[in-house]
């Protein structure tokens, strides 16, 4: 037959059950003290109230007076009882220096030999001893009489030890009382503590308790999203690998206010606010995270749960998909362009006119060959010529010339393979997009585009254009693109960095931050500058000789 396998006990539940018994030894030990103090004390009593009955009688002069007299016991007897009754002891003898009564409890007893030890007394001592005579057991102090030089009798006087035991008891009751409402006491409170701790650890034992943290510590370490938890004063009560790495932050930051640390300053109001978050995109130095928040509420506010994902990635290969779809949308219009082209070249043709036909498809040939040459020519690097042809087209598509500088030059193999090329593709794609747009409003007129606006006081240009400059030399990488759009007002250059700043709507606004982060990321900087041409002028360094440096620190 099996038997259902019992749970352990719960943690609250060992630890009230070992309280209790470490209350109840304390008690028990606390009482035993007691009572061997109160033994041991209430013989010192008996004995000093003994010694001081003895030795008052053995000096009372009425005493040797009547020691003197023929018949002693006549006086000394009442005289003893009366002493032994006003004192409350046992017994008081007083006898001649050869051991015989003249006083006794017992009359009866009177001219009988004492027993007990007098040895001591004769030589003029005062002793204290237990010893069992008539009366019992009992504790007893012999001292004698003198007269003059000579010892003329001996007093004893004494308590029994069952008085003495009884007086014990009487004090033990007192004390189980007390015990016994010292250790009620304690187990009340030892049960309210653990009722408490019972609620709090939710009834589990140790062994739960040592297997949830363990399952924590794995979970905290094996989850690749970012995980916070501020306390109520919004200090970092736990934070794991992930997040402490997307955000950016050294070992040792558990238990600094949020406030107190270097993040950007939206990143920080989401962290701190007091309502729940979700799913909002912040910028840091390095990354594109999204955020979520979530209140820990439980009567009074606890805290908050933060997760973290990073972006960064997801973004950049979104940039990528918007370059691709954009290459896609130039090749469809250039495939219609030229299909159109040379439906004219064969009417042309069957019109007879095969030397205006000739002239129309060199031009165009020659036209359409123009900047490809010029950008193969100038630019070594692949990925920045094919982004430059493809965004040429779209600039084309949309009325705007995109020129590329005579003084660009990138050879091939110039860029070190450590400067990543979706970094370039971010930082190129994103500042011609920007410049398109804003070329685009300054001939067209705002809402044609989603791009850096500004204030155009003068004229619009007959023609939108947007130039762009790709130099690279041993030390580092030049990135200038300028246009001439409406440009930038001074109150707004400082802001146009900053993720969601734009004017055409919600939802806008990143690619700038986005170059900046870039640029940050490989070492390098973004300048904002009015262009030659009264529009945006943006302007991105990155120190080759550094891009191998900063990648490896950050990947280490």
């Amino acid at each position: 037959m099996r038997f259902p396998r019992t749970r352990p006990r719960s943690l609250a539940g060992q630890l009230f059950a070992m309280q209790v018994v470490l209350v109840a030894a304390v008690v028990a030990g606390c009482a035993f003290f007691a009572y061997v103090s109160g033994s041991s004390q209430a013989k010192e009593t008996a004995t000093r109230q003994v010694r001081t009955a003895a030795l008052a009688i053995a000096g009372a002069p009425s005493v040797r007076e009547a020691i003197r007299t023929p018949d002693p016991s006549a006086v000394l007897q009442p005289y003893a009882e009366q002493v032994r009754k006003d004192t409350g002891i046992a017994f008081v003898t007083i006898m001649d220096p050869h051991r015989v009564r003249w006083t006794h409890p017992n009359a009866e007893r009177i001219g009988e030999s004492f027993l007990g030890h007098t040895a001591r007394a004769l030589r003029g001592e005062t002793f204290s001893e237990t010893y069992t005579g008539t009366l019992g057991p009992s504790i007893r102090v012999v001292t004698p009489i003198r007269d003059g030089d000579r010892i003329v009798g001996l007093v004893s006087a004494g308590i029994t030890v069952e008085r003495v035991s009884s007086q014990v008891r009487a004090q033990l009751g007192a004390l189980g009382l007390a015990a016994g409402a010292a250790l009620a006491l304690g187990g009340l409170g030892t049960y309210v503590i653990n009722a408490r701790l019972r609620r709090h650890t939710h009834g589990m034992n140790a062994a739960e308790l040592s297997r949830l943290h363990d399952y924590h510590e794995a979970t905290l370490h094996a989850v690749r999203e970012g995980l916070l938890m501020l306390d109520g004063q919004r200090r970092i009560a736990l934070i794991n690998d992930a997040g402490r790495e997307l955000l950016g932050l050294a070992p040792g930051t558990v238990g600094r206010r949020v406030a107190e640390l270097d993040l950007p300053a939206p990143l920080t109001g989401a962290l701190l606010a007091s309502e729940e978050r979700v799913d909002e995109v912040h910028l840091t130095a390095d990354r594109v995270i999204v955020v979520n928040t979530r209140p820990v509420v439980g009567g009074e506010r606890r805290g908050t749960v933060v997760t973290l994902r990073d972006h960064t990635e997801l973004q950049a290969l979104s940039g990528e998909l918007d370059s691709e779809r954009g290459f896609t949308q130039a090749l469809r219009s250039q495939a219609h362009e030229a299909a159109n082209r040379l439906h004219t070249v064969v009417s042309l043709i069957e019109l007879g006119r095969e030397e205006e036909a000739v002239g129309f498809a060199t031009a165009e040939l020659e036209l359409a060959q123009a900047l490809t040459d010029r950008v193969v020519g100038a630019v070594g690097e692949p990925v920045l010529a094919a982004l430059l042809l493809g965004k040429a087209a779209q600039a084309n598509e949309r009325g705007v010339e995109l020129v590329l500088a005579d003084d660009s030059l990138i050879d091939d193999g110039a860029l070190p393979a450590t400067l990543p090329q979706r970094d370039l593709v971010t930082i190129l794609g994103n500042l011609i997009d920007n410049a398109v747009d804003a070329a685009s409003e300054a001939v067209t007129g705002p809402g044609s585009g989603g791009g850096v606006p500004g204030r155009r006081t003068g004229p619009r240009p007959a023609r939108a254009r947007v130039t762009v400059t790709a130099l690279a030399d041993d030390r580092e990488l030049l990135l200038r693109v300028a246009d001439n759009g409406a440009g930038v007002g001074p109150d707004d250059a400082a802001e146009v960095f900053r993720r969601g700043w734009s004017t055409h709507g919600a939802g806008r606004g990143l690619g700038l931050a986005l170059v900046r982060q870039a640029a940050h990321r490989n070492g390098g900087a973004v300048v904002l500058e009015q262009g030659p041409d009264g529009g945006a002028e943006f302007t991105v360094r990155l120190p080759l000789a550094a891009c191998s440096a900063v990648r490896k620190e950050r990947t280490t």
